[in-house]
This record gives C-alpha cells, sequence and structure tokens, in this order.
C-alpha cells in the first residue's frame, strides 16, 4: 500500500529542459521568508546526459555556501521533499514526478511516477512504492554515485555551477558604471566561483519520461527547435 505523506510547496523554481540544449533557471538569496532555510532553491539544471538518451537533472539547495565550515554544517533536511517536475504533454501541468527525500545519511529516489490530478500543485504523496534508487549522502570532499535500473543519482555539496558578476550587476544597476554596462566574459569575476551548494542530481532514460513534447518556443531556425519536457523543481515541508 503507498505511504502517504502529506507535504506543503515552499518554493518553486522554473526551467525548460531540452534534449540538447543546456537550460537553467536560478534563484540565488531569496526573501527573508525563505532565504538561508533547508527549502531554499539555488538552481534547476536540466540537460542531455553523455548517453543522449539520457536526461540528467539537478536541483542545488542552500546556496551559496561558504566553502568549509559552512558547508560542512549544511545538510539536506528529512523533512523537506525535492521533486522534478515533469510535463511530458505540453500543457504545463506536471505528469511525471521524480522525488528525493533524506533519511539519515542516504537519499532516497522515488519514480518517475504517474502524477493524479488530485496531487498536482502544492501537496504530494511520497510515492514509496515507486522507490528508483538511494545513494549515500557525498561529504564535501567525496563524490559517491549509485545507480539502479538505468537511473543514476547523487547527493551532497558541490561548487556552485552557476556563473554570475554579481558586484559588476550591482554597479550597473546602481549607474555607477553606466554606460560601460558588462565586463566581456574575459573580464568578468565570478561572484559564486568559491562558493557551493548542496546538490541533488539524478539521471532517466528518456524511455522512461514519455515523448517529450513540442518546444515552446516554436519552430525557430533550419532545422527547428527540439522536442523538450517541460520541467520546474520544487521543495516542499511535511505538514
Amino acid at each position: 500500500m503507498m505511504k502517504k505523506t502529506k507535504i506543503f510547496a515552499a518554493l518553486g523554481g522554473l526551467a525548460l529542459a531540452g534534449f540538447s540544449v543546456f537550460l537553467i533557471a536560478a534563484d540565488h538569496i531569496d526573501s527573508p521568508s525563505v532565504a538561508n532555510t533547508t527549502v531554499d532553491i539555488a538552481d534547476l539544471y536540466a540537460f542531455q546526459g553523455d548517453n543522449p538518451d539520457n536526461t540528467v537533472f539537478v536541483a542545488t539547495l542552500q546556496g551559496p555556501l561558504n566553502p568549509g565550515g559552512v558547508t560542512e554544517n549544511a545538510s539536506f533536511d528529512e523533512d523537506v521533499l525535492v521533486e522534478f517536475n515533469i510535463d511530458n504533454t505540453g500543457d504545463f501541468v506536471e505528469d511525471l514526478v521524480i522525488q528525493a527525500i533524506k533519511r539519515a545519511d542516504t537519499m532516497y529516489f522515488f519514480g518517475p511516477a504517474p502524477v493524479a490530478a488530485s496531487e498536482a500543485g502544492l501537496t504530494s504523496t511520497v510515492y514509496t512504492d515507486q522507490i528508483a534508487g538511494q545513494v549515500q549522502i557525498s561529504g564535501v570532499d567525496e563524490t559517491i554515485t549509485a545507480s539502479n535500473n538505468g537511473m543514476s543519482f547523487f547527493a551532497g555539496p558541490r561548487r556552485d555551477y552557476f556563473f554570475f558578476d554579481f558586484n559588476r550587476f550591482n554597479d550597473v544597476a546602481s549607474g555607477s558604471v553606466a554606460p560601460e554596462g558588462f565586463l566581456p566574459p574575459g573580464q568578468a569575476v565570478d561572484f559564486f566561483e568559491a562558493l557551493n551548494v548542496l546538490s541533488i542530481v539524478v539521471e532517466v532514460p528518456n524511455s522512461m519520461l514519455g515523448a517529450a513534447p513540442a518546444h515552446v518556443g516554436g519552430s525557430v531556425g533550419i532545422n527547428g527547435l527540439p522536442n523538450a519536457y517541460n520541467v520546474w523543481v520544487s521543495a516542499k515541508r511535511k505538514q
């Protein structure tokens, strides 16, 4: 029998996941109600795996974290469920969900599971009867991965993948460097280069996700845009 655990959405990020295009949604440094909490989402990444028949989903939390002591003390919350929501019909309603939740020193993954209409939105059921796999949570100086049934898993602290010249952005926003604007790539300074996040990663065969719908951008260019899943991530705290 399916175990039901009701939880509510605390924060979500939105992006579109393409087969061949690397896309992200960044959400660093949130409002006081969620910033520096265990439901604070930093980034969503979704991209084609080294195996072109797979899609990789990455959610990062609790960023930015200083390397060293702060990162070592940061941890996933057993009362927070992270969900990768996947729309494979093009109606922007989740059809499948991949769930990740911590227990002790292990991250457990469930799905991809079909989402009932009554479960779409703010409340979720933990699909404990559809476990996909599990992986020991890595430390700062280690990388532990696991695989099961064609899926691969990782959870732990990692260097922040996001690139942003935050200090220059503040200068531009304040008007102190106008009209010079942003610096070119060779001169821009990545504010996040020495900072970390907690990462949850799952690689999934596309055969488990169903056919992707037409790209929301329509047909652009000579060859058009590839079909793409619509993907968003949510962090939900147990009630």
